[in-house]
Formats: C-alpha cells, structure tokens, sequence
C-alpha cells in the first residue's frame, strides 16, 4: 500500500517544499500597496457595521469599534492614494460619511456616555471651547493641519 499525502484542509501538518516554494512566489507577487488597498474595504465595512448603517444592524453601535475604523483608514490613504485610481473618491467619501455618522452618534450620546477623552485626541472635554490650533504654513500641495494632525473633527468640540 502507498502512504497518501494528507489532505491539503490539515493544518497540524508542516508544508510541504512544494507548498512552501507556492507560497513564496505568491509573496513576491504582492506588494504592501495591494495588502492596504484591500484592508481598506472591510475596515470601511465594518466601520459601516458599528456606525449602525447596515439596515437591520442599527443597534449594534460601537463608538471605539467606528473611531478606530476611521483612524485606521486614515492612516492608511496616504500610502495608497496614489495607487487607487478612480476609487480614491469612492474610498475618501467612504471615510468622510463614517466621520459624519461618528460626529452625529457622539452628539446624540446621552451625557456621561459618549466617549472618554482618549477617542477624540486632542478634543476638549464636553461644554469646554477647544483652543485654535496654532497657525501652520506649509507648501502648496502639503497636507493640511488637519491631515497633519491625524485627529477627527467632530462638529461642535
């Protein structure tokens, strides 16, 4: 009788030479650009999710799930921008909408239960005026001190 391979769904097995020269050329095909662009998708996805957009999900809101969302895929456009082509629009409104659904569930939030002060870096405590930020010059094409900053204006604070 010949000793058959294990069948390819058996993860406790080590890969084969084969598997593994497989693997390394799937590797060199991919760069880091592809792997942001298609973390962007389900990141947006599931920011959608927690901002409760997704009819028949509405109750299921998470503040710190939807911030870290729109942080990290503020993060991550400036690495792609370039790269997405005619999405880049698609992809930025994307953004901005959870932005704006962000910035309105936090006004809805009753007192004492919107987010600590960890979620809006930077963000003055409720009823407090944040300070203007300081004037900053830069060259024509430059990101903004909103882009700079790296913090989500929310309407209001």
């Amino acid at each position: 009788m010949s000793q058959q391979e294990p069948p390819p769904e058996d993860f406790d097995r080590p890969p084969t030479e084969e598997e593994l020269r497989a693997y390394g050329e799937q590797l060199r095909r991919i760069r880091v650009e592809d792997v942001i662009a298609g973390t962007l998708g389900p990141l947006l996805n599931v920011g959608t999710l927690r901002a409760g957009l997704v009819p028949g999900h509405e109750g299921e809101i998470d503040l710190d799930q939807l911030r870290k969302a729109i942080e990290a895929a503020r993060a991550l456009m400036p690495f792609v921008e370039a790269d997405l082509g005619p999405q880049l629009g698609e992809v930025r409104g994307a953004v901005s909408n959870l932005q704006m659904a962000y910035a309105r569930l936090v006004g809805q939030a009753p007192e004492g239960a919107g987010p600590d002060e960890s979620a809006a870096p930077g963000a003055a405590p409720a009823g407090e005026q944040a300070p203007p930020p300081p004037a900053e010059e830069g060259k024509p094409g430059d990101p903004g001190p909103a882009q700079r900053s790296g913090r989500l204006w929310i309407p209001g604070q």
